[in-house]
């Protein structure tokens, strides 16, 4: 018994001094994502990625969730878009990612047979494996339930729900045509065809075999949803796109709510936002244009300075913003009136995000949620309220949400895993002032049980429009990222994550700080604020900093080693972007932040690579070569030069991997490498 009781109280010490703890304890966490339910409510599916396998849970009635699927491979390939039939018997998901410029699908695991993206059919009562139908994606069920529509190579298609399918193309039109949509009686089918410089809405009739056009103009109309009776369609229309104009992030556009009839495509704008309030407004929530069971039309916009929905009559009168207050809103859902609608965001909690309900016509909203957890992406199964939480120790999983008690109950309990919430630490959120006085955001990740100095590292998330978050994050890629944050402490690391200027959660202005990188690089100053605060608490040793993050934290982190020496003493670069004049020539004309030729110079300026006279601190080079994000050129062009130095450059290169890593293996390997390099370089 002596014996036992001394090994306990070692075992114990080893927890709290941070020596017993392994990465696969952090970062070893099931996700659970993509939630659907029955057209009735009674039958529930979503996907738990456990070690890289991905799978179908299902739970049918008062039945204890069980898996649909048994994929055995950490071989990178997602599964995404479960659709139910209208019976709730069947259930469609896709299996695969979408293909690159060159039209290859990602193929992490570089399996000798390749990739694909693939639509697949299952019997939720069957014991059967589940049957490839089609190469495709999107796939949206027919009434009958026997059909389907989806897309491929910019087409619209139909399927019957078979193995032996053969499908047909629905009808041939120009452009790249998605997002169908079926009119309340499935006669009709609505859809955006891009063509480029503008966009249409279509609704093409299954009846007369015909396409009509629904108001054409030089415009990109989108968005496109049907009134509830079927016989009118509201839409976003933004302006064309000029000669010589280019796609840039970081700005924003006008854009109108349009009223159309469904019969003679005559249309009338309802409202114009006062500025360039669209763009993220759009592209950024899960649902940026809706028309409720009730008659409300709901909407997405940025005028009051956060990104709230709106809500208004057919006509456009009785406007009101019913998510007021400073926050952010990402997501919603109606419920079967009409009347209500459940969101998300940060709302009186500007380091989490709740949800909360609100009457469409009244607005005040009233918190559903509350306190230390982080609840996203709200859902309804009938009555039945649902959203993703997770904590600061455990990861996103899906839970039921009693509105009465305030209960979050998880939908899953069983999850065979080696992962350990026992020695994770509380994050504690900090306030930087920049140099130029700018206020930041971040969190700190220290374990107090420690003492002495140690080593700090300062963490940049990518995007830039992300927010880290006092708890394991929403986004596959951030979960594993906090999850690593959280191992660093426990090795005896104290690191900052810094919420820099260009990100979301903090209001329009915030993320469209001026000259903000190929502008300037303004938010490499709250880096180095962060920098700073860790430099001066008692237990960070000043003279041992890093800074690590991926893609646009890549570049932040270059920035760091390249642009303040005396500061950062070593650096893991993710995929980072280096060069913002061979981005906006290489990657896509402007490089998606609408860099023109005149701001060449300036863009290269605000590039780690335009000067690394003073870059001597070694750097961890890590990228995968498949990234449709971030050229792999850029991590090229960076190594050689700095090798050219004689720099200490160590790199970890993932064939075939993608921008946000596919497969649990190439997360354990960079984190892996990563935490060596810091034991070796600051320790």
């Amino acid at each position: 018994m002596k014996r036992l009781f001394q090994f306990v109280l070692a075992s114990i010490l080893l927890v709290m001094t941070g020596h017993a703890q392994t990465l696969e304890q952090f970062i070893s966490h099931p996700i659970e994502s993509g939630f659907a339910s029955s057209p009735d409510g009674k039958n529930l599916a979503w996907v738990i990625n456990d070690h890289g396998k991905r799978n179908i849970l299902v739970k049918t009635g008062t039945d204890l969730p069980r898996l649909l699927t048994d994929y055995q491979l950490d071989d990178g390939q997602e599964i995404s878009q479960l659709v139910f039939s209208p019976n709730g018997t069947k259930l469609l998901y896709v299996r695969g990612s979408g293909a690159n410029r060159n039209g290859q699908h990602p193929n992490p695991a570089s399996l000798a047979e390749g990739a694909e993206q693939a639509i697949f059919y299952k019997e939720i009562s069957s014991k059967s494996p589940p049957s490839k139908i089609v190469n495709g994606s999107n796939p949206v069920i027919f009434k009958d339930g026997i059909r389907f529509l989806f897309t491929k190579g910019g087409q619209i298609y139909e399927s019957p729900m078979d193995i032996n399918a053969s499908p047909k193309l629905l009808f041939s039109a120009r452009g790249n045509n998605g997002n169908p949509r079926f009119s309340p009686d499935g006669n009709e089918v609505l859809f955006t065809s891009d063509r480029g410089d503008h966009s249409f809405i279509g609704v093409y009739s299954f009846i007369r075999k015909a396409i009509r056009w629904i108001a054409p103009d030089v415009t990109n109309d989108d968005h496109a949803v049907w009134s509830p009776d079927g016989k009118q369609i509201a839409f976003i229309r933004t302006p064309g796109i000029r000669v010589g104009e280019l796609s840039n992030l970081t700005g924003g556009t006008k854009f109108s709510i349009c009223i159309a009839d469904a019969e003679t495509g005559k249309a009338k704008v309802i409202w114009k936002s006062p500025s360039d309030d669209g763009g993220f407004a759009q592209y950024y929530p899960n649902t940026p244009l809706a028309w409720t069971a009730s008659g409300r039309i709901l909407f997405f916009s940025e005028h009051s300075g956060w990104n709230h929905i709106y809500s208004m009559t057919e006509s456009g009168s009785d406007l009101k913003d019913i998510t007021p207050g400073d926050g952010e809103v990402e997501s919603f859902v109606a419920d079967a009136t009409g009347k209500f609608i459940y969101f998300d965001g940060n709302r009186t909690d500007i380091n989490r995000r709740h949800i909360w309900k609100v009457d469409v016509t009244a607005g005040n909203p009233t918190a559903v949620t509350n306190g230390e957890g982080i609840e996203m992406y709200p859902a309804l199964a009938g009555n039945v309220l649902y959203a993703f939480r997770s904590t600061t120790n455990t990861s996103k999983t899906l839970v039921r949400i009693d509105e009465v008690t305030k209960s979050m109950t998880p939908v899953y309990g069983q999850k065979l895993t080696t992962f350990s919430s026992t020695a994770f630490v509380k994050p504690e959120p900090v306030l930087l002032k920049a140099a130029d006085g700018t206020t930041i955001h971040g969190q700190l990740f220290i374990n107090r049980t420690l003492n002495g100095k140690r080593a700090g590292v300062v963490f940049m998330h990518g995007g830039p429009i992300r927010q880290m978050l006092l708890g394991f994050h929403y986004s596959d890629y951030y979960i594993n990222c906090y999850a690593f944050n959280q191992y660093l402490a426990s090795q005896g690391y104290v690191v900052l994550s810094v919420n820099f200027r260009s990100g979301t959660g903090y209001g329009r202005d915030f993320r469209r700080a001026k000259n903000q990188g190929p502008r300037g690089a303004s938010e490499y100053q709250d880096v180095v604020a962060a920098a700073k605060h860790l430099q001066s608490l008692p237990e960070v040793d000043p003279a041992k900093i890093g800074l690590w993050g991926g893609s646009y934290g890549g570049y932040l982190t270059a920035m760091g080693l390249s642009r303040s020496p005396e500061i950062f003493k070593a650096g893991v670069d993710v995929h980072g972007v280096h060069d913002w004049a061979f981005r906006a020539r290489e990657f896509s004309p402007g490089g998606g932040w609408g860099i023109t030729q005149n701001e060449m110079e300036v863009a290269y300026k605000s590039s780690p690579i335009s000067d690394l006279s003073k870059w001597a601190a070694p750097v961890l080079v890590v990228h995968g070569d498949d990234d449709r994000n971030v050229l792999f050129q850029q991590s090229t062009d960076l190594v050689e030069k700095l090798r050219d130095k004689n720099v200490a450059v160590e790199v970890l290169i993932l064939p075939d991997e993608v921008h946000g890593f596919l497969r649990y293996e190439s997360w354990k390997r960079v984190f892996e490498s990563a935490k060596d390099f810091f034991d070796r370089k600051l320790k």
